[in-house]
């Protein structure tokens, strides 16, 4: 993938899956790579038209919730780059759950009763529905895992004040809410995801992506009910099945293990789950778009210039 230099440029920042360009102090410009990882690990292939995906659908759900909050984007000027305001981030993750799955359930099956400072009440199964959506927040390490950490901690430790945290819990909910009804109207569930937040001055905006399939769990609805009732697994578009495929293959990001052979056909299998992810949460055929490098700084400059 191209390392872009723009004029006005005051950093460079290689994330797992994502490019951020820091222009004038200002504006970022975040490209969207075809990488993707798991566990905290960049596996070693990309993944076709996986960054077009996640910025699409980043897109589409940042413009479908900006009554909710205010949020960094600014112009999306190609299919895999968008550009925003620069925020201050808060150093933590807003992980939300509304079902027991993932690491939530990985922990719940271990005997614990709680996450990230909240109960969990017994007799739940795989996949059950909380009563109500938990926030169970992680902090943003810079390198290796993220840690569950409680809201009492991050207030303690000054990564929120209370005043922001009562903000950022309320953000959260809200467009969590949000994000379930847009999937509901597509004969999905969206069990859980995960926001980032940061600052301008004393306003607090929504940065990154959202509702995307690296960010969020998605079920499809139809069969939900008879599939809990039977204890069968959940059919569900995310980035799941390949951490599951690499737990099967004994790769879980830990020292030693080795990331297993990915073949032509498991990649291409992967791309068609994120392509038919997309087609289910916008409602639209997916058009795949690929520009070149020049054409893509072209439009990123033109872009920066319109916002100066």
């Amino acid at each position: 993938m191209a390392n872009f230099s723009f004029p006005q440029q005051t950093a460079f920042y290689k994330g797992k899956v994502r490019d951020v360009y820091t222009i004038d102090d200002r504006y970022l410009v975040m490209v969207a790579s075809d990488r993707i990882s798991a566990f905290d690990v960049i596996l070693p292939k990309p993944i076709p038209y996986k960054g077009q995906v996640l910025n699409q659908i980043a897109a589409y759900m940042l413009g479908a919730t900006a009554d909710i909050c205010p949020n960094w984007l600014l112009a999306v000027p190609a299919p895999n780059v968008s550009i925003g305001k620069k925020c201050v981030p808060f150093k933590i993750e807003m992980v939300v759950r509304g079902n027991l799955t993932g690491h939530a359930w990985r922990t719940y099956a271990a005997g614990k009763r709680e996450l990230c400072g909240v109960p969990l009440p017994e007799g739940m199964k795989e996949n059950d529905y909380f009563p109500t959506p938990i926030i169970t927040p992680s902090t943003k390490a810079e390198a290796g895992h993220d840690e569950d950490i409680s809201k009492e901690a991050i207030i303690a430790t000054g990564l929120a004040t209370e005043a922001d945290w009562k903000v950022l819990e309320q953000y959260t909910l809200q467009l969590f809410e949000r994000g379930k009804a847009i999937a509901a109207k597509r004969g999905l569930i969206l069990v859980d995801t995960k926001y980032e937040f940061g600052k301008i001055g004393d306003t607090i905006y929504l940065m990154d992506e959202i509702h995307t399939p690296d960010s969020s769990r998605y079920f499809y609805a139809d069969g939900f009910e008879e599939r809990q009732a039977a204890g069968e697994k959940q059919k569900q578009l995310s980035k799941e099945f390949v951490r599951e495929w690499l737990i099967a293959n004994n790769f879980m990001g830990k020292e030693g293990q080795t990331v297993p052979e990915m073949t032509t056909e498991w990649i291409d299998t992967i791309s068609k789950r994120y392509i038919e992810l997309y087609e289910h949460v916008i409602g639209e055929k997916f058009q795949p778009e690929a520009l070149s490098e020049s054409d893509t700084q072209a439009r990123i400059e033109k872009a920066l210039a319109e916002l100066r």
